[in-house]
């Protein structure tokens, strides 16, 4: 399950795809654990970015999107593997986080 300070890092960073004013709800998945909605929201504006030229705070963020997105189920529906292979830089960078991540945390729990 996310830590409050993962959860609230996460909706920050998602605040960047909204207007002045709005958020995004926490929502509660049936295995009882919690995601910041807006995540993959988020993660297709900085893969762009990323594409831009952006690196650093970009690539922090795509970094603390990977156990939510592996949560929700986003890489049993496009595997890591298919993320770097394709010519996009910014997938490729996700991919590659994906698979960092899994070697990592192998056993555990996302988010």
């Amino acid at each position: 399950m996310q830590t409050p300070d993962h959860t609230a890092t996460l909706a920050g960073i998602n605040q960047k795809i909204l207007s002045e004013g709005e958020q995004l709800p926490l929502v509660m998945l049936k295995d009882g654990s919690r995601v910041q909605t807006g995540t993959v929201a988020t993660m297709l504006v900085n893969i762009l970015l990323y594409n831009q030229g952006q690196r650093g705070q970009v690539e922090q963020e795509l970094r603390c999107a990977i156990p939510t997105l592996f949560k929700v189920g986003l890489f049993d529906l496009f595997p890591p593997e298919d993320w770097i292979a394709g010519a996009n830089p910014g997938r490729r960078y996700v991919g590659q986080l994906a698979q960092t991540w899994l070697t990592e945390n192998a056993g555990a729990s996302p988010a």
